[in-house]
């Protein structure tokens, strides 16, 4: 079960904090109370206040699997297996079971895509993944986010040992690469214009 601050439910219903309190003081819409006595709110209730029922849901239940190569299939088996026995162990029948090689860091990801269009076109009800970087490596915030807004819940079942750590160091590797020919590509041009401004100081001197 997903819990939210208020400043967080609020921008996901799209009011402000102050009506949620002046709702939960005239009884519209109650929030819950930590044993500190702090306020929050659950996704049940995001998905009541939208007016979804969701007894009757009857969308996809999906399961995303993700490695970086196929020199990690066993990873990848390892994952599914370990997903489909906590979806069975909660009841869930599992609609999808999706199985990608592809960076975290790759937003182009094929099978990726048509799951995040599947749920822009309301028919995922949950997606379980293994750890937050099995989805995607950075940004994970945002497609929960997005993901909420169509009224699908992602379930991280949170198992690093699932989460390969030389992945992670490839990954590593890829942004300092990306940064690196960046970094080189602007010190040559910094060079080139120094280049032309001697250049254009010989000539006005010859001048």
């Amino acid at each position: 079960m997903t819990n939210y601050k208020p400043k967080d439910f609020a921008e996901l219903v799209g009011v402000s904090v102050k009506t949620l309190q002046r709702w939960d003081r005239d009884g519209i819409l109650k929030a819950n109370r930590t044993p500190t006595n702090r306020r929050y709110y659950t996704y049940d209730q995001y998905l009541q206040f939208r007016g979804i029922q969701t007894e009757n849901d009857i969308r996809d239940v999906v399961i995303y699997a993700r490695v970086s190569t196929r020199n990690q299939k066993d990873d990848l088996k390892n994952q599914v297996e370990f997903l489909k026995q906590f979806c069975n162990s909660k009841g869930m029948i599992v609609s999808q079971c999706i199985e990608e090689f592809g960076s975290g860091l790759n937003y182009n990801r094929k099978k990726w895509n048509k799951l995040l269009e599947e749920v822009m076109e309301n028919k995922i009800k949950i997606i379980a993944i293994s750890n937050k970087d099995r989805f995607i490596r950075f940004g994970y915030d945002w497609f929960e986010k997005f993901c909420e807004r169509f009224h699908t819940k992602i379930i991280i079942v949170n198992n690093e040992a699932l989460s390969p750590n030389e992945e992670f160091v490839q990954d590593i590797i890829s942004i300092l690469h990306v940064f690196s020919c960046r970094l080189y590509g602007l010190r040559k041009y910094k060079n080139q214009i120094k280049k032309d401004e001697d250049i254009a100081k010989e000539l006005q001197n010859r001048d």
